[in-house]
């Protein structure tokens, strides 16, 4: 039987993330740091991907990473569960003429069983902590071996329980934010558009855990571990050449330790055994 509990709180997420796809790529679009982050975790999932690869994208949004794949030649079945997001995600599949690169299905982390599109995929993707949206982030991952190919990938970018830029917004005096995530076994408070929802971090090596059954760790990176995060506003603009050392700066470190563990989020690569 489906937690009462829990449902309630994904109706919330969903009806946040909803109200927010009128204004999520006009707020995102022209963010320098959030195109770095784009560019960084498609790199890192190019690594992984051959001709013709099938993805199946979790809380794919307004769609910005399955059109960027499509129109590299692989096809993507694109899910959320905020309708909001998959009504921008169609027009603008329309708009692009991927109809046949793109499939779009209105899907739970937690109904994954019930896709009617299982593949079986090549690679299973989640960007931006849309898997920090649930507290059963170990449940789901149980159900992904069955809708990946023989030594299929997955790929999530998380949202890490510690961050060392978040601390210093408590040098701005903005200590709830600087602290959110210390102590936040039981989940934070997340705010958008109006809407309370929870949301969850997991380090990776709770994540390799909960997989291992499974799955093989391939790779962890840090991301925005050196590279301030996008909330910073106009960082890049304001000091572009700073930006352009510090991304220098983290590309060299994103897989060392800790750097790998202490940023904004990060990005975990896992293969299916068999």
């Amino acid at each position: 039987m489906p937690d009462p509990a829990h449902t309630i709180h994904e109706q919330l997420a969903a009806a946040a993330f909803s109200k927010q796809s009128a204004i999520f790529d006009d707020i995102y679009s022209n963010n320098k740091i959030v195109q770095y982050k784009r560019e960084r975790v498609r790199a890192h999932v190019e690594q992984f991907l051959t001709a013709h690869s099938s993805i199946l994208e979790l809380n794919a949004g307004t769609g910005e990473d399955s059109i960027y794949f499509a129109q590299r030649g692989h096809t993507v079945h694109a899910t959320d569960i905020a309708a909001g997001m998959l009504e921008k995600l169609k027009t603008k599949v329309a708009d692009k003429g991927l109809v046949n690169n793109i499939s779009v299905e209105q899907c739970s982390f937690l109904a994954l069983q019930d896709l009617k599109n299982k593949g079986p995929f090549d690679l299973i993707f989640s960007n931006f902590a849309g898997l920090n949206c649930t507290d059963r982030l170990p449940e789901i991952l149980r159900t992904l071996p069955v809708l990946l190919k023989r030594r299929g990938m997955v790929t999530m970018v998380l949202l890490p329980p510690f961050c060392l830029w978040e601390l210093a917004l408590a040098v701005r005096g903005n200590f709830k934010s600087a602290f959110r995530r210390l102590g936040s076994k039981n989940g934070a408070a997340a705010h958008i558009e109006g809407v309370n929802f929870t949301c969850w971090y997991y380090k990776a090596s709770d994540v390799v855990k909960a997989a291992a059954n499974e799955f093989e760790l391939v790779s962890v990176e840090g991301l925005c571990t050196i590279v301030p995060p996008s909330y910073f506003e106009h960082f890049a603009d304001k000091h572009p050449n700073t930006f352009n050392l510090l991304k220098r700066k983290e590309a060299q470190l994103k897989t060392k330790w800790p750097w790998k563990n202490i940023g904004d989020y990060y990005i975990i690569t896992l293969r299916k055994k068999q």
